[in-house]
């Protein structure tokens, strides 16, 4: 495995090296960077000029300026870093360190929610194939797949924010065609998802549809669109409803990693749910509190680790004769119990960010990526402006990568499932939840795990479009304004960092597969 990545390392640095030559010598010689100095007559242009040309060597050939950059990005092996400076006479470096936080926090939330959702659908439509669900769900596929993500940002600013904020600041009440309609369409795809016959899809399309009309219903009046808390009939039953959101977790949790049947699991899973019931007010008055525990991004990533270990340590105390399968059902329980009282936080803080004087009301964000009167705000309040922020940038790059993974996972699967393997797992007696999560799922993950790999480099590159249209400065922009500019340097540490990321993560999925298919083995 050393070996196998060592030579990997070596193949990819020679075609970054490659692609950097070819890519600097196209920037360098597409335009002249001193057009913007030649057409301005002031006394001292020739010297802005030649401060100009010693500054980005123009004086030398392109393909021998290319050395001069490489020469700095080698500097980088010995903490010297030095990407070169921009036509601003900015250093290239800081404008990246600025740029890359954005960006990749953007394109990482992104990917993920693209990456579960187009999953758990594609294993949904296959599991429904030929059905009118699969059909709907590969309509609206192809659907998203075609649209212009130009096009299609301008209609979530115009709909998904104007309209959507235009509708908070009259009172958030839904019309009761509104409701009407949502109950039909909540009635109609669970009736196409749920199997069963003609009385048995009546009877799930009068509840679905009741249950759907009666949730929208008591979410208008009870305004939880303006504060959306865990609150019934005026009362607060947020302990109550975290409760109940816990034992779903965990019962899920058990039923996709053990099976309901495995009675071990099924407890370690409640009681890790019911240690974070007994945890949810300290953790909220302690942990979560600003004046306690000066909460950031690390301690929030360390938080989530020691749960996880904790998760890990239970289940392999507690896990019987099935350690490996319990610490995973402890981890995921413990992981997704304590998300979900950081989501709970973040809500608790909706109203007052929404009434807040600079937001007036507005809370869906059109442009740029933080509102600067929160700058000095506590983590969870940055947070909340985070996500309003990155809301509909991070639908429009979704868009790209959903459409793709639906697809994949449901092709895959359903010719994994075709399999002789799968045929005689079955044939063995195995439940059919166990031929799926260990045979089926983990052989169709190998061709998943490519698309991700390739895919990565991809997002980042719709990101310029995106950036642009929501106001974003990202690396977008710092890339878009060195193409203008005929300004190499900021263009190269874009392409840089999405070329090295794009060899990474196909390097990491090479790996990945002898993770997931023992038969696969490299030397």
């Amino acid at each position: 495995m050393a070996t196998f990545i060592v030579r990997r390392l070596i193949a990819a640095v020679l075609i970054l090296l490659a692609a950097t030559f070819l890519m600097y010598n196209m920037v360098a010689l597409s335009g002249d960077p001193l057009e913007d100095l030649r057409g301005v007559q002031t006394p001292n242009t020739a010297q802005l000029i030649e401060a100009r040309i010693r500054l980005l060597h123009l004086d030398v050939p392109p393909p021998l300026r290319y050395f001069i950059w490489l020469g700095g990005i080698a500097g980088c092996f010995i903490g010297q870093c030095d990407f070169g400076m921009t036509v601003q006479q900015q250093p290239v470096l800081d404008v990246l360190v600025n740029s890359m936080d954005q960006t990749l926090r953007l394109v990482t939330i992104a990917t993920v929610v693209a990456i579960i959702l187009g999953i758990i659908i594609g294993i949904t439509t296959a599991l429904r194939q030929y059905s009118t669900y699969d059909y709907g769900v590969t309509f609206v596929s192809f659907l998203f797949y075609s649209l212009p993500i130009f096009w299609f940002a301008v209609l979530l600013k115009q709909f998904l924010a104007i309209g959507a904020n235009d509708w908070l600041q009259s009172g958030a009440q839904i019309q009761g065609w509104v409701i009407a309609l949502v109950a039909a369409v909540s009635g109609l795809f669970w009736m196409s998802v749920l199997p069963g016959d003609a009385k048995r899809k009546l009877l799930t399309f009068a509840l679905a549809a009741a249950s759907g009309g009666l949730l929208l219903w008591y979410m208008s009046v009870s305004g939880w669109f303006l504060n959306p808390r865990f609150i019934v009939f005026g009362l607060d039953f947020s302990l109550l409803a975290i409760a109940a959101l816990f034992l779903t977790v965990a019962l899920l949790v058990t039923a996709i990693l053990s099976g309901l049947k495995n009675r071990r699991s099924l407890f370690i899973a409640l009681g890790m749910a019911a240690l974070g019931v007994a945890l949810y007010y300290p953790v909220n008055y302690v942990l979560f509190n600003p004046q306690v525990v000066p909460m950031n991004g690390w301690i929030m990533i360390a938080s989530f680790v020691v749960v996880v270990l904790f998760g890990v340590g239970v289940g392999h105390v507690l896990g019987g004769d099935n350690k490996a399968a319990n610490r995973k059902v402890a981890a995921w329980t413990g992981f997704l119990v304590f998300g979900i009282m950081v989501v709970d936080r973040h809500m608790q803080l909706w109203q007052a960010y929404s009434e807040a004087g600079f937001v007036r009301g507005r809370p869906i964000a059109t442009i740029g990526a933080a509102n600067p009167g929160f700058s000095q705000s506590s983590f969870f309040v940055q947070g909340v402006d985070a996500f309003t922020h990155m809301l509909l940038p991070s639908i429009a790059l979704m868009v790209i990568s959903f459409a793709g993974y639906t697809r994949y996972t449901r092709a895959t699967l359903l010719e994994v499932m075709n399999q002789d393997y799968i045929r005689t797992a079955r044939a063995k007696g195995l439940t059919e939840r166990t031929v799926f999560v260990r045979h089926a799922f983990r052989n169709a993950l190998i061709p998943i795990t490519t698309i991700v790999a390739f895919d990565i480099a991809g997002i980042i590159g719709g990101a310029v479009i995106t950036e642009r249209v929501f106001g974003w400065t990202g690396m977008g922009s710092m890339f878009q304004n060195g193409l203008d500019r005929t300004d190499p340097n900021p263009v190269m540490a874009f392409f840089l960092v999405t070329g090295a990321l794009a060899l990474l993560f196909n390097l990491l999925a090479d790996i990945a597969y002898a993770a997931l298919d023992p038969r696969i083995r490299v030397s």
